[in-house]
C-alpha cells in the first residue's frame, strides 16, 4: 500500500474513533499515535497522517456545512461515521491541500477508495456524489471568476 494511502487510511480510522468517542479533542493525539504503531509500523513519515487529521479538525465547521449543502437529504448525524469522515478528508484535500500534491481528482478518487474499503456496500458511490458537487461547484465558481 503507498505510504500516502496508508496515511489517509490511518487518519480515517483515527478520525473514525474520534468521532464515535464524541470528538474530544484532547484524545486525538493517542488515538493517532496509537493507530500510527498499529496499521502503519512501515511508515516512515507520518507527516502525512497529522497533516490531514489537522486540516479535518482545523476545518471541521465549514466543511460540515459543505457536506450539509452538498448532501441536503442526508443530515450529517445520519450519514455513517465511516463515510462522514471519509467526506471530511476528501474535502480537506479538495479545498485546502496543495492542487499540485494533491490534485482534485486524485482526492476524489483517493475518498472512494476509502470509502469502498471502510464503508458499505454504497458508500462508494455516496462519497463520489457528494464530492463531486462540491468539485462542479468549484470548477464554475473558477469559469465565473476568469
Amino acid at each position: 500500500m503507498a505510504s500516502r494511502h496508508l496515511s489517509r487510511s490511518i487518519a480515517m480510522q483515527s478520525l473514525y474513533e474520534w468521532d464515535f468517542y464524541g470528538k474530544k479533542n484532547e484524545d486525538l493525539p493517542k488515538i493517532v499515535e496509537r493507530n500510527i504503531k498499529n496499521f502503519g509500523p512501515g511508515l516512515e513519515d507520518t507527516g502525512f497522517v497529522w497533516q490531514i487529521v489537522k486540516g479535518v479538525t482545523e476545518h471541521l465547521e465549514k466543511v460540515d456545512k459543505i457536506i450539509e449543502k452538498a448532501a441536503p437529504e442526508w443530515p450529517l448525524q445520519q450519514i455513517t461515521i465511516v463515510d462522514r469522515n471519509v467526506l471530511r478528508i476528501g474535502l480537506v484535500e479538495l479545498l485546502y491541500a496543495n492542487q499540485d500534491e494533491v490534485p482534485p481528482k486524485v482526492a476524489i478518487n483517493e475518498a472512494i477508495e476509502l470509502a469502498k474499503t471502510f464503508g458499505g456496500e454504497n458508500s462508494g458511490k455516496f462519497i463520489n456524489g457528494v464530492l463531486g458537487t462540491v468539485y462542479n461547484e468549484m470548477d464554475k465558481n473558477r469559469k465565473t471568476e476568469k
